[in-house]
């Protein structure tokens, strides 16, 4: 995604701006080499742990193409300080049931219509404090689908950023 191109809308202008200040125009792996992350929801083993080391030390790598990575999760993390996909059978798995029991519960509770930015960004936050800082470490970023607290925390925040009132147990 870069600035020179005449075909993106707003929102992909915006990323063009704010995440490739030096316009690179070329492929994948040139666009990895000396980054400091990498996001990947595309396709699967469209990089190898060769073009994940030329990265800078320290990289956080999200390959979540779904079954597949966009890089196989044991070459990265051989480079990588951080790797995280969408599998299961990876640390870090990185899924969208980890929000949306929770916020669909905390918009039911709050009776919203609708879904606004301020929403999703306390449920982001609610999910990011489940881990604690004395759990986080490279393989665990995230808290797994199954922790006891995901849903309700996630739930909670959204229920209140929607101006709801707690759920009073019957």
């Amino acid at each position: 995604m870069h600035r020179g191109r005449d075909d993106l809308d707003d929102s992909l202008r915006w990323i063009a701006e704010n995440t490739n200040a030096d316009g690179y125009a070329g492929d994948l792996r040139g666009a990895v080499k000396d980054a400091d992350v990498f996001v990947g929801v595309s396709a699967p083993g469209i990089l190898t742990g060769d073009d994940i080391a030329t990265m800078n030390d320290g990289a956080i790598v999200f390959a979540l193409a779904n079954p597949e990575p966009e890089v196989s999760p044991d070459e990265a993390r051989e480079h990588a300080a951080v790797v995280a996909t969408g599998r299961s059978d990876y640390p870090n798995q990185i899924n969208n049931v980890l929000a949306f029991p929770g916020v669909f519960r905390g918009l039911l509770d709050a009776q919203a219509d609708g879904v606004t930015l301020d929403m999703l960004a306390a449920a982001a936050a609610a999910l990011a404090e489940v881990v604690t800082p004395e759990e986080i470490g490279p393989n665990y970023i995230v808290p797994s689908v199954f922790h006891p607290d995901v849903s309700s925390r996630v739930a909670g925040a959204v229920r209140e950023a929607a101006g709801g009132r707690p759920r009073t147990e019957a």
